[in-house]
C-alpha cells in the first residue's frame, strides 16, 4: 500500500502515490496498469451481461447462464494478449472503422498545417456524445497523429467497468457530480493541470468540447467557463491568464453532420423545456443511436493553432467561435431546413454542399416527428446557416 503522508485535507488522507501522481483519479490508464484493469474486466458482471445481451441476445434471454459463460470465455481470449494502451486501441479500431464505413462519408481539411509529432489541444463544437471525438480520433490517426486523450463527463461513467473501458481508451474524467464550489474549483484546477501537462510535456493530443453538453439547437457557442477552466493551470504568483493560454496550443475544430441520428430526441427535449427530466438510461441510448444511426456526410475542419502571443479568455472564445462559424460545412439539409422555416425557395449566397440524402427523404424524416417538434428539429439544422448569414 502507498505510504501515507501525515497531513490531511478535509478529513481525507493524502497518500504518497497521490502526491506523486496528482491526476491519478482522472487520467487515462497507463501501460503498467493495463493488465490489472483487464483482469478485473474479464470477470465484471456488468460488462459480461451487456456483451451477452448484445452478442447473444436470444441465448441470453432463454439461457442466461450459458450466454454469460460463453461471453466470459470469449472476453478472456480477446483480452489476455493485450498488455498496452495501444494494443487495446488497436483492438477497438476495426470496430470504429467498420462503423465509419457503414454510417459516415467522412472528410476533413486543415490537418496539413499541424505537425503530427506535436501535442495539440483540439477544442470542438459538440453535437454527439461519442462520435465527435471518435471521428476526430479516426481522422488524426489516419493522418499519422497519435491518438487523442478525450474528455468525458463522470455523469457517463456511473458504472466502474464503463469508466475502466473509457480510461483504457485514453479518456480522462471531467468531474461534474460535485457538492460545492470549493470541490468544483479543486477539480477544475486538477483538470486544467492535466491538460497543460499533456500538451506542454508532449504526451499526446487532447480533445475537449467547447461547452458542457451538446448543442441541441444547432447553435455552436464556446462557453467562457471552459476557457477559464483551462486558465487555472497556472502559477498565480508568476503567470497570468494571458501567459498560460497560448502554451496550450489550442486548435479549433468545426464538425458538421449532414444528418443528426439524435435529431428527434433532441427536438423532444427542447420541446419539453425546463421541465424536461432525463431518464437514467437516456445518455446510453443517445450514445448507441449516435454510433449506429446514419450520419450521412461528416466534415471536420481543423483550424490553425491560436496565436503564441498573449491571449485572454475572450480572445480564445472569439477565435474558436469564428472558426466554427466560418468553417462549418453547410450541407443541403441545412438549406432545406432554412427554406422550410423561412417559407422560401431562395438559395442564399453561401457555399452549400451536396450529401447522401434527398430532399424527399429529409422531409419525410422531419414529418415523422410530432408536429410540435418539427420546427425545433428544422432550426437545429438551419441555425448554422443562419449564423453564416449573420442572422444569429
Amino acid at each position: 500500500m502507498p505510504k501515507e503522508v501525515r497531513h490531511r485535507q478535509k478529513g481525507t488522507t493524502i497518500t504518497m502515490k497521490e502526491v506523486n501522481d496528482p491526476y491519478l483519479d482522472i487520467r487515462p490508464y497507463r501501460d503498467n496498469e493495463v493488465a490489472d484493469v483487464l483482469l478485473r474486466l474479464r470477470s465484471e458482471p456488468g460488462l459480461i451481461n451487456t456483451l451477452a445481451e448484445w452478442k447473444l441476445g436470444p441465448v441470453y434471454r432463454f439461457l442466461p447462464t450459458l450466454a454469460r459463460a460463453l461471453v466470459k470465455m470469449w472476453l478472456s481470449r480477446r483480452l489476455r494478449p493485450l498488455t498496452t494502451v495501444d494494443a487495446v486501441q488497436m483492438q477497438l479500431r476495426p470496430l470504429l472503422a467498420n462503423m465509419v464505413t457503414r454510417t459516415v462519408r467522412l472528410s476533413s481539411d486543415g490537418l496539413e498545417s499541424l505537425d503530427p509529432t506535436e501535442s495539440w489541444l483540439f477544442i470542438s463544437n459538440h453535437r454527439d456524445i461519442t462520435m465527435d471525438p471518435a471521428l476526430t480520433n479516426h481522422i488524426l490517426h489516419d493522418a499519422g497523429h497519435r491518438t487523442l486523450a478525450i474528455a468525458i463527463g463522470d455523469n457517463l461513467l456511473r458504472e466502474r467497468w464503463v469508466a475502466d473501458l473509457m480510461r483504457l481508451n485514453k479518456s480522462f474524467i471531467v468531474k461534474r457530480a460535485l457538492s460545492g464550489p470549493r470541490e468544483l474549483l479543486a477539480a477544475s484546477r486538477q483538470l486544467a493541470g492535466f491538460i497543460r501537462a499533456m500538451v506542454t510535456q508532449n504526451q499526446g493530443p487532447v480533445w475537449i468540447a467547447q461547452r458542457e453538453g451538446r448543442a441541441k439547437d444547432g447553435i455552436d457557442s464556446t462557453e467562457p467557463a471552459v476557457i477559464k477552466m483551462l486558465s487555472l493551470a497556472r502559477d498565480r504568483q508568476t503567470e497570468t491568464i494571458a501567459d498560460v493560454l497560448p502554451i496550450l496550443k489550442i486548435v479549433p475544430v468545426a464538425i458538421a453532420y449532414e444528418l443528426d441520428p439524435c435529431d428527434a430526441a433532441k427536438a423532444a427535449e427542447l420541446a419539453a423545456g425546463e421541465g424536461y427530466v432525463k431518464s437514467e438510461q437516456e445518455d446510453v441510448l443517445s450514445i448507441g443511436q449516435g454510433i449506429t444511426g446514419q450520419k450521412g456526410c461528416v466534415h471536420l475542419s481543423f483550424g490553425a493553432p491560436l496565436s503564441t502571443e498573449q491571449l485572454d479568455v475572450g480572445d480564445v472564445v472569439n477565435a474558436i467561435d469564428t472558426h466554427i462559424r466560418c468553417k462549418y460545412r453547410l450541407f443541403e439539409t441545412a438549406l432545406w431546413a432554412w427554406q422550410r422555416l423561412e417559407q422560401t425557395q431562395t438559395v442564399p449566397e453561401v457555399a452549400i454542399y451536396s450529401g447522401t440524402i434527398s430532399r424527399d427523404e429529409f422531409e419525410a424524416r422531419i414529418n415523422a416527428m410530432p408536429a410540435s417538434h418539427r420546427s425545433l428539429a428544422l432550426a437545429m439544422y438551419a441555425n448554422p446557416l443562419r449564423r453564416a448569414l449573420g442572422e444569429l
